[in-house]
């Protein structure tokens, strides 16, 4: 079974950049779409991006179009967000999918997911 685990949250004033990480352990994320999602208090829980096994296709939620950047490199998988914004905040969980990507992030139907890292953007 994957395993995967998240690194890269903390606490960031708004405008500025974190990188997170997904990263998988004992097995190889190469067969598997990734996708980045996150949860905020009291919020359902949102896709943000997702990218396909050869990382060549990627999806974005529209209110982080343009701020964050999914790649892949070997068995990680990063999410670059810059100008980040209060609204922002929230746990961002990485899950391992199908290479239909579209469908992982509206869906989340995934075979695993990670214990989350928590993103804070405030001053």
């Amino acid at each position: 079974q994957v395993q995967l685990v998240e690194s890269g949250g903390g606490l960031v004033q708004p405008g500025g950049s974190l990188k997170l990480s997904c990263a998988a352990s004992v097995f190889t994320l190469d067969n598997y779409a990734i996708g980045w999602f996150r949860q905020a208090p009291g919020k359902e829980r949102e896709g943000v991006s997702c990218i396909s096994t050869s990382g060549r296709s990627t999806v974005y939620a529209d209110s982080v179009k343009g701020r964050f950047t999914i790649s892949r490199d070997k068995n990680t998988v990063y999410l670059q967000m810059n100008s980040l914004k209060p609204e922002d905040t929230a746990i961002y969980y990485c899950a391992a999918g199908g290479n239909q990507i579209a469908k992982l992030c509206a869906q989340g139907r995934a075979d695993a997911w990670g214990q989350g890292t928590l993103v804070t953007v405030a001053s």
